[in-house]
């Protein structure tokens, strides 16, 4: 295993699971932080706030960014996982005329984006328990709970066909799912 994403819909706990492996294995895991809530960040806007090119030319931007976040980290720790806080393939989710427009504008595909990754989990967003907290975790974050469940149900089939996919429920205690996702990367190790 060299590179392991962890995704799905807005408050599925992507990045706080990612934040406790790397930080109780850190001589085994770095981590890849969210290309999107950096350049979202740093732009100091969101996705619902952009008009169509905007939400295109900010979508290339977080893409060039994650490929060049993992390249890098890869070089800096070659002995270390790749602990992903997303792919480059969840940017298909957020482009406006789909994933196939997504493909074609960045010049590459989904088999390919697919390669480039050892091992996929794909984490139940909490809202589907109805315990999410929009913004308030991230403000980024502009999904209700209803369009979490569906950013989250688009995530899972853009990434249906990697053949080491792996899936997490919502639970009602985070614990509970650090700890499933913690079986299940010491189980693909």
């Amino acid at each position: 295993m060299k590179r392991i994403v962890l995704t799905g819909g807005p408050g599925a706990g992507k990045t706080v699971i990612a934040q406790h492996l790397v930080a109780e294995r850190s001589d085994r895991f770095v981590l890849v932080p969210e290309s999107a809530t950096q350049v979202y960040s740093a732009l100091q806007t969101r996705w619902d706030r952009l008009d169509v090119a905007g939400r295109r030319d900010v979508q290339r931007k977080i893409y060039r960014h994650q490929i060049d976040q993992e390249d890098r980290l890869a070089a800096a720790n070659p002995g270390k996982i790749l602990l992903l806080d997303r792919g480059t393939i969840d940017g298909a989710a957020y482009w406006p005329e789909g994933p196939d427009e997504y493909w074609h504008d960045l010049g590459t595909n989904l088999a390919d984006e697919l390669k480039r990754y050892d091992a996929v989990i794909w984490l139940q967003t909490a809202a589907a328990i109805r315990i999410y907290d929009g913004s308030d975790s991230n403000a980024c974050r502009f999904e209700d709970a209803d369009a979490a469940v569906a950013s989250g149900e688009v995530l899972r089939k853009l990434w249906h066909d990697h053949p080491h996919l792996h899936t997490v429920q919502a639970q009602l205690v985070l614990d509970e799912k650090i700890d499933s996702v913690i079986q299940l990367v010491e189980m693909l190790m």
